[in-house]
């Protein structure tokens, strides 16, 4: 049974739920319906085309092994990412998991009681990520993985702006989210059908560089990007 530490936010303030995920995305992550559908490891898999286990692990290895300091997974995820992430951690190491829905940390605590994550705990946080009550440089590292679609544009920048904030100098970044595939990638037009009426804010990154969405006066001391499955995918490691 994994240690798990509960928080009823990073602040002790309540959060209101923002609108885009009611009006956009109550079917996947905002009810008791929505958690229950959606947390299978084999439909979050089939959901990605097969490609889950890749991802996490591209994720993970952009991250690296035995991972001391802190750690910060910005938004909670279905399947079992977070819980290979804390196995991740050498002894030493700490990983918060901060999230706007009280329902899906509540999922995730369930999860991380049933599984093992290792000899660390799991701080899990309720906080909105475009506006973290966590204080600036704090964290070796952080995650964002398949968030970043999910938020309108000037959110979306906001949570870019919080994720470089909290990490250290020298910290990494590692960004795992859509992009525009292959002219022609078999699912080019399935996919876009699919984003366009179930995941409207996702064709952005169809249309954008996730670093036009950066503050201008970010100047990372490197920025890698790579693309997998035809383009469908991307990973992105940015050291700080």
């Amino acid at each position: 049974m994994a240690p798990v530490s509960k928080n009823p936010s990073s602040d002790g303030a309540a959060i209101p739920i923002p609108g885009y995920l009611i009006g956009v995305y109550e079917w996947a992550y905002v009810t008791p319906r929505a958690v229950k559908t959606f947390e299978r490891q084999w439909l979050v898999n089939l959901i990605l085309w097969g490609n889950f286990n890749r991802l996490r692990d591209c994720a993970l290895d952009a991250l690296g092994h035995d991972l001391p300091g802190q750690t910060l997974q910005i938004a909670c995820v279905y399947g079992d990412l977070t819980t290979r992430l804390a196995q991740r951690h050498a002894p030493s190491g700490k990983l918060d998991v901060i999230d706007v829905l009280p329902i899906q940390l509540e999922n995730l605590q369930r999860k991380l009681q049933a599984q093992s994550t290792g000899s660390i705990a799991v701080n899990t946080l309720l906080g909105d990520s475009s506006a973290m009550k966590l204080a600036t440089a704090s964290y070796d590292r952080a995650l964002l993985f398949f968030l970043l679609h999910e938020q309108p544009e000037e959110v979306r920048r906001k949570t870019l702006a919080e994720a470089w904030r909290v990490v250290k100098p020298g910290g990494k970044l590692v960004i795992v989210d859509y992009h525009r595939p292959a002219a022609l990638h078999p699912l080019r037009l399935t996919m876009h059908a699919v984003l366009k009426y179930l995941e409207p804010f996702a064709l952005d990154l169809w249309r954008h560089q996730v670093a036009e969405w950066f503050p201008p006066d970010v100047a990372p001391a490197s920025f890698e990007q790579r693309t997998l499955f035809g383009g469908l995918y991307q990973i992105i490691e940015i050291t700080r």
